[in-house]
């Protein structure tokens, strides 16, 4: 999983040095459970931890048996009872219905192949009122750096109206200084269905 943990912290470099930022801008309580779904290496699985504590929960959800093996081995031991690696599938996050007050997607969303029936998954596993966090590349031709133009397949407008679909209400973009490449998006689960 090393190239894995140098991909993270290169694709994703702005992210990784905004990292405790992100968490603050998040407002986790102790207590609150929430999904880190694309989590990857555990970044922010960990950072998550911290935040909810030992009556929280996060739940560590990854595609890629490779980076859950990884994270299985990160998490091990006493100090990680309130972290669960969740292998998801390509269309579903697994996770049980209201299992959850707030969703966390940082640079993966571009990755879903599946959109739909996925944020169809994590719209049941959220409570009412619970919120969605969604971290991505701006994607800005002329602008976006190459690679970004070529691997991720739309822009912010394009992701937060596949997100609205999905029944979301969108709430505000949260401007951080130090995202640059990145946008950072805030919806919630409607409190009525």
């Amino acid at each position: 999983a090393d190239e894995w943990v140098n991909r993270f912290e290169t694709e994703s470099r702005e992210v990784f040095a905004n990292r405790e930022k992100i968490v603050k801008a998040l407002g986790l309580k102790p207590g609150e459970r929430i999904a880190d779904v694309g989590a990857g290496t555990g970044l922010f699985s960990a950072l998550f931890a911290e935040a909810v504590g030992k009556e929280g929960k996060v739940y560590a959800v990854d595609i890629s048996p490779t980076l859950i093996q990884f994270m299985k081995t990160r998490f091990r031991g006493e100090k990680w009872d309130q972290v669960e690696v969740v292998f998801s599938k390509e269309d579903s996050v697994e996770l049980p219905e209201n299992s959850v007050d707030a969703v966390f997607i940082c640079d993966t969303y571009h990755h879903f192949e599946f959109h739909k029936p996925t944020l169809a998954s994590i719209f049941q596993s959220l409570t009412p009122g619970g919120e969605l966090f969604l971290i991505d590349f701006e994607r800005i031709p002329g602008e976006s750096r190459e690679w970004i133009l070529g691997h991720v397949r739309a822009g912010k407008d394009g992701f937060r109206s596949e997100i609205e679909n999905a029944g979301f209400q969108f709430k505000e973009e949260i401007e951080l200084p130090g995202l640059e490449e990145n946008y950072f998006l805030r919806f919630q689960k409607p409190e009525t269905p």
